[in-house]
């Protein structure tokens, strides 16, 4: 089944270089869908979600939702904060694609559910290469953008930074050790497909070999680790590792 990607953009130069640029990032088969304001864009999404729900299940109705966004901030008929929000349950990585590198719209942006942060003045190679971080389970952000990030989480770093950022996002803080933490209740645990990818993702696997070995798309494993990490109150590979290893979920 072909991949589904929204690109939020009210630029025609700038669209048209964010769809060469997914289109060079990943190998999938994809259907790239363009909206230029906010209007647009919940209506494809609206779309999307009302022929998932009419699709039949043996036809596979996932792939009727968008698995990637790539959303800019400043649209003609809004703020593209207001789609990140309105999306936060939402199945699909949806990524900040802007030309704006300060912390008034990078943190919260993320706390709006963004699970990247990209610069579209970026070079061409550079996106491309942040993008394809995606399969390896890594956060796209453009250079400049997680250098910023570390700056401000770093001890002695920019006074006024937030310590945590709300959200299941991959960039959500937590000083709780994954040993400390609490055994998800009876109807979170984790499914027999959460459980598989949980024991590949410990021995190491990327997100692209895990799809491999499993027979399905990227996009359904970053599906799985999302839920496996909010079902743990988890932020990485590490630490969900840990605790299924330690609670004997896998």
């Amino acid at each position: 089944m072909p991949v589904k990607v929204l690109i939020v953009e009210d630029n025609p130069v700038a669209r048209s270089f964010l769809t060469k640029v997914v289109r060079e990032s990943f190998s999938d088969q994809l259907i790239i869908n363009e909206a230029s304001d906010l209007e647009t864009a919940r209506r494809r999404v609206s779309e999307s979600r009302v022929r998932s729900y009419d699709a039949d299940p043996e036809d596979g109705s996932e792939s009727n939702l968008f698995k990637l966004m790539m959303v800019d901030l400043e649209l003609p008929d809004g703020n593209g904060m207001e789609l990140l929000a309105e999306l936060s349950s939402y199945p699909a990585t949806k990524i900040v694609t802007t030309l704006y590198s300060d912390d008034e719209h990078l943190f919260p942006a993320l706390q709006c559910g963004a699970d990247g942060y990209l610069l579209k003045e970026d070079r061409f190679e550079v996106l491309v290469e942040e993008l394809q971080k995606i399969v390896r389970g890594q956060p796209p952000l453009s250079p400049a953008i997680a250098r910023r990030l570390l700056t401000h989480f770093r001890p002695g770093g920019i006074a006024g930074a937030p310590t945590a950022l709300s959200g299941p996002s991959a960039f959500q803080s937590s000083r709780v050790s994954a040993q400390e933490r609490a055994l998800p209740a009876d109807q979170d645990r984790l499914t027999p497909r959460e459980s598989e990818v949980l024991t590949y993702l410990s021995k190491g696997f990327t997100i692209k070999e895990i799809a491999n070995l499993m027979g399905i798309k990227w996009f359904t494993v970053n599906d799985h680790i999302k839920s496996i990490y909010k079902k743990l109150n988890v932020s990485s590979r590490a630490e969900a590792a840990v605790l299924a290893s330690k609670q004997g979920l896998v």
